[in-house]
């Protein structure tokens, strides 16, 4: 018999992707669409669902008609807090999704935030008032397409993009999600780990469009045979960067991991009790099996991967994202320059909805490299910010940041990266960590390996960075960037 294959589905914010596991969870097929950004007004994002569905078909179908074995189950991890409502009865979303990124229901969050419901949402679901989180997407879905009352009558599901996916993967047969996704709504208690209807009532989302909550590692059904052409099970499901803090092996209370892509999302593993933030973190859960749920905190900074790709399609300063780099290590420093990223405003620790990118200390010498430097040692600066927020908030001070993500090819920034930070920086094995990381979970599910500790624990990192700035040097650039910001903020 052909050796059993995992099948991992990657839909995340530039592009789908589906990568196939073996048994030892090593990849061996890949197959990727990008993903189209719509832009319908400034700060708004959203993505065509039907184009994330005909790009998940296409990916899957051309790895796997050139597998070796045969899948014994699928893990699906997504862009999380992205937001889809669709019919029942026919599984057509009645608009586009609403991307994580989307700042439209800014106003909304700041009038709950000014009748003084933010404390009630944080002890409730861990997380702060902002627009990032799907439950007030949700509701300007319903309210801007008029189908509150199809809500009412239990004609609407919605969800975040993996249980669109599962819904159609699975025929309409299953209507899911799991504790992770769940938990970056607003909508999920997660000390009662289910739907809460006080915040469901708060933000105006009916309970009756929402998914049942799942594990990470679960019975999510089986695909309808004519997607694939065969049933497949489908055993794990986990947001985005929960499945890198499983691929990653950060199993234990402390364990630091951070991806670079479009944005960049640092957890730490707190145990099995929920920590509270005093630091403006979000308290999380990083996984959940057996029913037992496994907390985080989580710090989310916007725009890092996104930047890059601005000064490439907005600027034109450089040709490609590997020219970035090039560029960076081609003047000595950034000349005095700050880039302050905040294209859809600040995440964490500032949360600022309504800051805006700044660019600053330019002179007559300012050329595109040093843009281009200061633009990539802020995404080194934005991970100082979190790290800072982790240690104040108790997080044991750890001697290695577990990194993952398009951005950890750029071994400049990587270096620049353990330099401001102080840390060793250790670049995973396997770039594919995310889906990695819900592979592990769907060979858990399936029996091919005994424990998620188990299924994590075979790749050692890649390459690590030592850092060798000293601490006047680095207390200097931190100041400088921490001016910056706050003049961000200001001008907002």
């Amino acid at each position: 018999m052909s050796a059993p294959l995992l099948l991992a589905i990657d839909q995340g914010t530039t592009s789908t992707r589906a990568i196939l596991f073996d048994a030892a969870m090593r990849p061996c097929g890949m197959a990727q669409r990008a993903l189209p950004q719509i832009f319908p007004a400034p700060g708004w994002v959203e993505h065509d669902p039907e184009e994330i569905w005909a790009a998940t078909l296409a990916v899957c179908g051309e790895v796997l008609a050139s597998a070796s074995g045969s899948v014994a189950a699928i893990g699906i991890t997504n862009q999380r807090e992205t937001a889809v409502v669709w019919e029942r009865a026919t599984g057509r979303p009645i608009h586009n999704a609403v991307v994580w990124q989307d700042r439209r229901t800014a106003a909304h969050c700041r009038a709950l935030a000014e009748a003084g419901h933010e404390a009630e949402v944080t002890a409730r679901s861990g997380l702060v008032l902002d627009p990032y989180f799907s439950a007030s997407k949700f509701a300007w879905i319903l309210d801007h397409t008029g189908k509150r009352a199809a809500a009412a009558r239990g004609e609407l599901a919605c969800g975040t993009i993996d249980s669109f996916l599962l819904w159609r993967l699975t025929g309409g047969r299953v209507h899911a999600t799991d504790a992770s996704n769940a938990a970056r709504t607003a909508l999920f208690n997660i000390h009662t780990q289910s739907w809460d209807s006080e915040l469901a009532r708060l933000f105006g989302v009916p309970q009756a469009m929402l998914p049942q909550v799942r594990d990470n590692a679960a019975d999510f059904g089986t695909t309808d045979p004519a997607v694939f052409g065969h049933a497949i099970p489908i055993a794990a499901m986990a947001g985005d960067q929960q499945a890198a803090l499983a691929g990653h092996g950060c199993l234990s209370p402390g364990d630091l991991k951070c991806t670079y892509g479009t944005g960049a999302f640092m957890i730490a593993n707190t145990g099995a009790a929920p920590r509270r933030s005093a630091n403006r973190l979000l308290t999380t859960v990083g996984y959940r099996l057996a029913g037992v749920p496994a907390f985080a905190l989580e710090g989310s900074i916007f725009t890092t991967g996104a930047a890059v790709q601005w000064l490439r399609d907005g600027l034109g300063l450089i040709r490609d994202t590997a020219d970035s780099e090039r560029l960076a290590v081609s003047v000595p420093d950034s000349g005095g320059v700050y880039m302050v990223p905040a294209l859809t405003g600040l995440g964490a620790p500032y949360w600022d909805a309504g800051a805006r990118g700044l660019l600053c200390g330019i002179g007559r010498q300012t050329t595109a490299a040093h843009i281009v430097r200061a633009t990539l040692e802020a995404v080194a600066l934005q991970t100082c910010d979190l790290i800072a927020a982790m240690r104040a908030d108790g997080i044991a001070d750890e001697a290695a940041l577990r990194v993952d993500g398009g951005m950890t090819a750029n071994a400049w920034l990587m270096q620049c990266l353990a330099d401001l930070t102080g840390l060793t920086v250790a670049r995973a094995a396997v770039a594919e960590t995310t889906a990695l990381g819900v592979a592990c979970l769907a060979a858990v599910q399936a029996g091919l390996r005994g424990s998620l500790a188990e299924a994590t624990g075979l790749h050692p990192p890649d390459r690590v960075w030592q850092p060798s700035l000293s601490g006047p040097a680095r207390a200097a650039k931190l100041d400088g960037w921490h001016d910056a910001v706050r003049r961000t903020r200001s001008a907002a």
